[in-house]
């Protein structure tokens, strides 16, 4: 029985926060955003995470008028943001009704899916954004933090699945952010939870290892149903799997995703000229781009990285980041 692969396109955030540390303005997007909405990608990842904190340090945006231009752009395609659950989008814990409220805004100014995660998987830090997301209608999916570990087990996360479910969340999504998923692991966490639940799952993995596109090809064998990706110039190293890669890995089977390979080359044309401005800038450094197996001991994420690197610099020390 064919099913079809449904894919999130990250070009718009994940992608550019741990490639370049979230740096990629407005106006690098806006051109390139009525094709990306032609193409029938199940969500476009663009909203949340670090996005709202640079567009205001950093990029002198609005990161409301942000999300209002995308949704203008993209009537046809579902946006969808990262929410650290009672954090938000910032670094502290916010009251019920801020968070309340800010769930709100959001949905109005055109957000469709909420990613809501805690990194600690604690259940009580998600309960009122899963609650506020549906109150305005949008699909809440709740995210498994995954880590490794003595205590951090299948049956540990299959737990955490069916808490996730009965919480009231429209789907689930393994978070890999660290790069720590392997293959086979992936096959056999997807497969158990699928059975423990009926809601669907989505896979978020990081190219830091090297391992990302045979995660997604085993937790597509095991039943999967939405996968992470990004468009290939901003694809790899920290980042994610390559969109075109993937839709050509599966086309052609049961799990085809009916993307067009064709139109997409020519959204990767337009990335392809932005990847080569942001390494001139400096923005983007070649260390983000390149494997390094060496994540699955260090474990720091992919998001955290380029991050990481960009302050590094700011202070003279970019030479010790393996140091540190």
């Amino acid at each position: 029985m064919s099913k079809k692969i449904l894919i999130t396109e990250t070009v718009l955030r994940d992608a550019h926060q741990s490639l370049l540390a979230t740096r990629m303005p407005l106006s690098d997007m806006v051109p390139i955003l009525e094709q990306m909405d032609k193409i029938g990608f199940y969500s476009l990842e663009c909203w949340g995470g670090a996005t709202f904190d640079a567009c205001l340090r950093f990029l002198n945006e609005d990161p409301w008028e942000r999300l209002r231009t995308i949704r203008k752009m993209c009537p046809n395609t579902k946006l969808q943001m990262l929410f650290r659950g009672q954090n938000m989008l910032g670094y502290r814990h916010y009251a019920d009704d801020v968070l309340e409220y800010f769930v709100q805004r959001s949905v109005a100014n055109g957000i469709d899916i909420i990613r809501i995660f805690d990194a600690l998987n604690d259940i009580k830090n998600l309960e009122v954004a899963i609650k506020a997301a549906k109150k305005e209608g949008a699909h809440a999916q709740v995210a498994i933090s995954y880590t490794t570990g003595p205590v951090f087990t299948n049956e540990y996360y299959v737990n955490y699945a069916k808490t996730i479910e009965n919480a009231g969340a429209d789907s689930i999504c393994i978070k890999d952010m660290a790069a720590l998923l392997t293959p086979y692991e992936t096959y056999e966490l997807v497969k158990e939870i699928k059975a423990a639940v009926k809601i669907p799952v989505q896979i978020h993995t990081h190219y830091t290892s090297g391992l990302a596109s045979m995660c997604l090809l085993k937790g597509i064998e095991a039943g999967a149903d939405m996968i992470d990706t990004a468009m290939s110039p901003l694809a790899l190293g920290t980042s994610h799997a390559p969109t075109e890669s993937m839709v050509a890995a599966l086309q052609g089977t049961e799990y085809d995703t009916g993307l067009d390979l064709m139109a997409l080359s020519e959204i990767r044309e337009y990335f392809m000229t932005l990847r080569e401005k942001y390494i001139k800038e400096g923005l983007l450094d070649p260390k983000m781009l390149a494997t390094d197996a060496k994540a699955l001991i260090y474990q720091v994420p992919g998001g955290m990285l380029s991050n990481l690197l960009s302050q590094l610099k700011q202070a003279g020390k970019a030479d010790q980041l393996t140091a540190v």
